[in-house]
């Protein structure tokens, strides 16, 4: 009986401390993936409650709602083609644009590239940024 005790309880602490917070990285390409989907639910959830979004103006997202509903209206899916790393919570993402479904990209084939802010392994600033010079993100 003590063996089958101590069995349980080394599974049940063997299951804890295996939850990693995402990096930047993990979330800009989650975030990419969900939009891609058109899965503006999952995208909105990566955002942290009053999440800044800087592109044409600034917008604070005070929730989950309001970051599914501005996931929604952006018209381009993308594939990510860089990421560079600044910082450990910050990482310029450039992508190839594209179609996404139930939308009208209006610049496919272009290039974009956004900042990510990352704490947490939730979105604190997504901000649209002019794509890097060639050779400056890593390639993916």
């Amino acid at each position: 009986m003590r063996l089958v005790v101590a069995l349980l309880a080394v599974v049940a602490l063997g299951g804890c401390g295996g939850h990693k917070t995402p990096s930047a990285e993990d979330v800009a390409r989650a975030w990419s993936a969900a939009l891609d989907r058109n899965d503006n639910a999952a995208a909105g959830a990566l955002f942290a409650p009053n999440a800044t979004v800087v592109q044409n103006g600034s917008l604070r997202l005070a929730d989950h709602d309001q970051a599914a509903s501005w996931n929604a209206l952006l018209p381009c899916g993308g594939k990510i083609t860089s990421i560079d790393r600044r910082s450990p919570s910050d990482v310029v993402a450039v992508f190839d644009l594209k179609e996404r479904p139930g939308h009208v990209c209006d610049a496919p084939g272009r290039q974009a590239a956004a900042l990510f802010r990352v704490r947490g392994g939730k979105i604190v600033l997504w901000q649209q940024v002019p794509v890097p010079s060639a050779g400056q993100g890593q390639s993916v």
